[in-house]
């Protein structure tokens, strides 16, 4: 049997293809909405407050998902939660290019969310499997950089098929990627590493060593346990607050980016293709410098939690006063660049604090807690969305950027308080 040198980074890297994928099928409306709107027969003021609706239906189906596809992921397992989450999006994405109505953009951004959703706590157990807890942080800056990456892929990509192929036949071409990506995963991914007959022995041992904690002596069996149960755990409440306040951060450049810069600059898709992807940039080498310090930290000596702690602190640092700065950018690559610095903070701490799931749980409950994190960050982005084309009459943007500023110091004090000290949950019986 031919054995596969590094094939957990196979698999990491595979769901970073699929990650970048899933940018682009979700970027593809925002970024063609200021032709699409047009079509439409919309005011720009119309266009704000509809684009509101549409976005929220995303963001509900998102919500309902991230609970619902967690759980299913921990009864199913990864490769096939995978499969169901991508059959669902990419049908979803190509049926945006027949939609004609605000009615139909919303039920198909709905199901498109709901489809989407999954990856993310697919993504967050499958690093819990397949890599040992001092690479698991790393391992989602890939995951998390695969999400960068397609950011700053679509914007010249979805451009460039618009005005090759116009909006309507943009959205199903985008949708066939996800689909082939399917054909290496269900290739690659036979079973997981205990198992897996591509994987070389030394490869085994070393991720199933490097995931062994110590449990204490009256710690109940290994099990899987229910939402209601999660909840009693503070460690729980950390990741659904800190997540319900910094995910927005990240969704106001993903949903309103495109508007910002077509109504404070005057751009067209063209020129939102030029420009739009340079915050993503940041956002991709926060991902990966983010997940490999605490990683580095660990290594120096520090504990988990010191790791992550330091890491999730320092990214925020970083992003509280360039949020500040853009309320006053007076240029767009000025606004761009300090995008970038804003994003670079947000992923070198968002790593980590996507990783605090397997830091607490073991492989039989991470979705879970992943998926409940993920549901918080929903709500959050609907509360924080829902304020947007208020904050942003008559066109002046600082609002929006100082709302951000605000919200920063808030998620980073809640999961410091709610945490404790990150290492595994002793589990009641």
């Amino acid at each position: 049997m031919t054995k596969v040198k590094g094939l957990r980074w196979v698999i990491i890297s595979l769901i970073a293809t699929v990650t970048v994928i899933n940018y682009i099928d979700r970027n593809a409306l925002a970024i063609m909405w200021p032709s699409i709107y047009k079509d439409l027969g919309l005011t720009d003021q119309e266009a704000k407050e509809n684009l509101k609706y549409i976005l929220t239906f995303f963001m509900i189906g998102y919500a309902i998902s991230q609970m619902v596809s967690g759980r299913i992921y921990d009864k199913i397992g990864t490769r096939r939660g995978f499969v169901m989450s991508i059959v669902i999006w990419s049908f979803s994405s190509a049926m945006h290019g027949f939609s004609a109505s605000m009615t139909s953009f919303s039920a198909l951004r709905a199901s498109l969310g709901f489809g989407e959703a999954g990856n993310w706590p697919g993504a967050t157990k499958s690093n819990a499997e397949w890599f040992p807890i001092k690479e698991r942080a790393l391992a989602q800056g890939i995951f998390n950089a695969g999400a960068s990456i397609g950011a700053v892929i679509s914007a010249p990509l979805i451009a460039f098929f618009y005005l090759t192929f116009g909006w309507r036949a943009t959205f199903p071409i985008i949708a066939t990627f996800s689909l082939l990506w399917l054909i290496p995963w269900l290739i690659i991914n036979k079973k997981l590493p205990k198992d897996h007959p591509w994987m070389t022995e030394e490869e085994r041992e070393y991720i199933l060593k490097g995931q062994q904690v110590p449990v204490a002596a009256n710690a109940a069996p290994e099990r899987v346990l229910g939402w209601s149960e999660l909840l009693r755990y503070k460690q729980s409440w950390s990741v659904i607050a800190s997540r319900f306040f910094l995910d927005p951060i990240w969704w106001m450049f993903i949903n309103w980016l495109p508007f910002y810069l077509y109504e404070t600059f005057k751009f067209d898709v063209k020129q939102i293709g030029y420009f739009a992807w340079v915050p993503y940039v940041g956002a991709a080498a926060g991902s990966f410098i983010g997940g490999w310090f605490s990683g580095f930290l660990m290594k120096r000596g520090y504990t988990t939690s010191k790791a992550r702690k330091t890491a999730i602190a320092i990214g925020n640092i970083i992003c509280f006063p360039a949020l500040v700065a853009s309320a006053y950018a007076g240029s767009p690559l000025v606004a761009v660049l300090l995008m970038a610095v804003i994003l670079f903070g947000y992923q070198f701490s968002m790593n980590n604090i996507q990783t605090l799931p397997s830091d607490f749980l073991t492989g039989k409950s991470v979705g879970s807690l992943a998926g409940m994190g993920g549901m918080s960050a929903a709500l959050g982005v609907l509360v924080t969305m829902w304020f947007v084309p208020w904050l942003t009459t008559g066109g002046n943007w600082g609002p929006f950027f100082m709302m951000g500023a605000v919200i920063v110091p808030l998620g980073v004090f809640s999961l410091f308080m709610l945490a404790g000290d990150i290492k595994r949950i002793e589990i009641k019986s």
